[in-house]
């Protein structure tokens, strides 16, 4: 594995290049993502995590084997996870299972983030945010449940998530506030009641 300081200070761009002709700069790319994308791949897909680390070794061989088509003008963060994405997809796919979303791996403030916009109080424990979230989150149709993780859990902007999904601006702005009122609704159908500002 590459430690090279000089390594660290570069983007994930330029790594990605550097990779084409030094297999080991990979190595600096696999350490900065790994973690980010096993819990992207533990929200969206509920497997369990031996098969979420199986999805991302997958994914990475994918990434590398595809680094010659990775387009410089594009944020190299939005590739990896729409690639990252579609293994989730394939492995869906192959396992003929309801993908179920797991959202144990996310941080509070992402709660927050996605308890304030769709205006529930902030005075409920986060303990009892977190597990209303959570419930409601993986009992929700996957698309939906999917622009929101984008969104609030992983924070990316219409940009990326239009990129991600391969879907227009546009359309990402429509399911997203399709997304928000169908939390609504779900929560509504699960019997939990949301105390909104």
């Amino acid at each position: 594995m590459v430690h090279s300081p000089d390594l660290q200070t570069k983007t994930d761009e330029e790594l990605a290049e550097l990779s084409l002709k030094q297999q080991e700069v990979f190595g600096v790319l696999i350490q900065r993502y790994q973690e980010r994308l096993l819990r992207y791949i533990l929200r969206i897909s509920g497997t369990k995590k031996e098969d979420a680390e199986d999805i991302l070794q997958d994914t990475f061989i994918k990434v590398y084997q595809n680094l010659n088509g990775f387009d410089p003008k594009q944020k190299f963060s939005s590739w990896i996870y729409r690639i990252t994405r579609n293994e989730v997809i394939s492995n869906y796919r192959k396992l003929q299972a309801r993908a179920e979303g797991r959202t144990d791996y996310v941080e509070e403030s992402a709660f927050y983030a996605l308890a304030s916009d769709l205006d529930i109080t902030r005075d409920i424990e986060m303990k009892d945010l977190r597990q209303t979230i959570c419930k409601v989150l993986e009992e929700m149709d996957p698309k939906y449940r999917e622009v929101l993780v984008l969104k609030y859990l992983e924070e990316k902007d219409y940009k990326e998530i239009s990129y991600i999904l391969k879907k227009p601006m546009g359309t990402v702005a429509t399911l997203l506030n399709r997304a928000k009122k169908r939390f609504t609704q779900q929560a509504t159908t699960m019997g939990i009641e949301l105390k909104y500002v």
